[in-house]
């Protein structure tokens, strides 16, 4: 049997419609998404398996019977209905501008945090590779779009030419022609864009390199480039992610890797940057 109820009812409200009538093994990874929501959105469907003591496809016939695609969607499900039962903590002094100076703070206190996960090598060999390829495709797809357009921007700015294209097809059909000169950049907050992972197996399929700048180590983007810089998002959980959505960390990491690649560089890259000031100087009117 499966959840044929609103497609708005929360995770725990269909656990308890349908946990008599589940199977023994299903039963065990209901109970134990019901028992800890949080520790849920945070798990991917191999860790709650590994803990419940099933196989990874039993958890994901749970999620399908409880209603969802697949357990992704029964985190994020999870994760919107923890949302919903708490209020953010409002300020000591009750302002919108108290909001503010509370959420820049927070940020403030994480910002050693989103580079913890960053080695010397491992950056030297993403600049390496980046600076060496004959070809640039940046891919960014979702809310990382925007960071994709202005990765492309300073790329080319620094004198190194890369191109974004939006479409989903167009994505995978570029990457699959780029060849092992080239590179397949990706950005992906979440690491679990579906489209993007596509696009990341076409690159593979046509010999290309893959480097990715991703939030999460243990995610699908994470295992499936052959570069990662991992960036943890400002946000404290997986859960916070997904409900607040900030892509701040990766933005500050793209903007410094590019500051990398002109030092590393040299000469091409100052020559580069004094060119775009240029240009940019004679769009400025008094």
């Amino acid at each position: 049997m499966t959840w044929t109820g609103s497609t708005d009812a929360p995770p725990t409200a269909r656990i308890s419609a349908l946990l008599p009538l589940m199977h023994p093994g299903e039963r065990r990874v209901a109970e134990a998404v019901a028992a800890d929501l949080g520790a849920a959105v945070e798990r991917s469907a191999q860790q709650v398996a590994d803990d419940v003591g099933v196989g990874r496809a039993t958890v994901v016939r749970a999620a399908q019977t409880l209603g969802y695609e697949g357990y992704p969607q029964l985190r994020v499900a999870a994760a919107r209905e923890l949302a919903l039962r708490t209020t953010a903590d409002a300020p000591a002094d009750g302002t919108m501008l108290g909001v503010l100076r509370e959420s820049v703070a927070r940020f403030a206190a994480r910002l050693g945090h989103t580079v913890s996960g960053l080695t010397e090598q491992v950056l030297q060999e993403f600049v390496a590779a980046l600076d060496d390829a004959g070809r640039v495709l940046v891919v960014a797809n979702g809310l990382s779009s925007p960071l994709g357009l202005d990765l492309v921007l300073r790329l080319t700015s620094a004198g190194r030419p890369a191109e974004l294209l939006q479409d989903a097809l167009a994505q995978r059909i570029a990457a699959r022609q780029l060849g092992p000169d080239a590179v397949c950049l990706v950005v992906s907050g979440s690491g679990t864009n579906d489209a993007t992972l596509a696009v990341m197996r076409a690159a593979h399929d046509g010999g290309t390199p893959v480097l990715a700048i991703t939030s999460f180590a243990q995610s699908p983007v994470a295992q499936l480039a052959d570069t990662v810089l991992v960036v943890p998002p400002v946000n404290d959980s997986f859960r916070d992610e997904l409900v607040h959505t900030s892509r701040a960390a990766l933005m500050l990491v793209t903007e410094a890797l590019v500051e990398a690649l002109v030092a590393r560089r040299g000469d091409r890259g100052r020559d580069a940057r004094a060119v775009a000031l240029d240009e940019l100087g004679s769009t400025i009117q008094e």
